[in-house]
């Protein structure tokens, strides 16, 4: 940010149980900022070269993406607050023929059917090496283990 903003001023958070680091910028000049530029990213990505918009939904679903593998359920899902994140990405996941529905709450889109998760683990999958937390209380794993590997054992498990 310094070099951007000329700021660079801010605080390091760590949660000890999780490992998880937070950075923290406190400036009206940082959130001007990011404000225009998330701007700019949501209508430019809709028109972007299919591999800029590959890269957008990767990052989306490896920073807000899970995968829902038990009791004969298979589905990547992604939350987000923002209804109009969620209608974007849908879209751009079409543009893949990916198929995936927003819920009724409007806080997280999901792709089901073992076509839809053959063709994400393709075209963006998650990107190697990034695993869920398996320390957190809601764990269904109770261990680390990569996103890759819980898609492929979730496509693996249609008979």
């Amino acid at each position: 940010m310094n070099k951007y903003l000329n700021v660079s001023d801010y605080k390091i958070y760590k949660n000890r149980r999780t490992g998880v680091v937070r950075i923290a910028y406190h400036n009206v000049e940082i959130a001007s900022f990011i404000k225009i530029k998330t701007k700019e990213l949501l209508e430019y990505i809709l028109f972007a070269p299919q591999n800029q918009k590959i890269s957008f939904l990767q990052a989306f679903f490896d920073d807000e993406g899970s995968i829902n593998f038990k009791n004969n359920v298979r589905v990547v899902r992604g939350y987000q607050h923002s209804r109009k994140i969620l209608e974007i990405v849908q879209k751009l996941l079409s543009d893949l023929e990916i198929e995936a529905k927003i819920d009724n709450r409007d806080i997280e889109i999901s792709i089901g059917r073992k076509e839809n998760l053959l063709k994400f683990q393709k075209l963006i999958n998650f990107t190697p090496g990034l695993k869920v937390n398996g320390n957190r209380s809601n764990s269904i794993w109770k261990k680390d283990l990569e996103k890759r590997k819980i898609l492929q054992m979730a496509i693996n498990s249609y008979l």
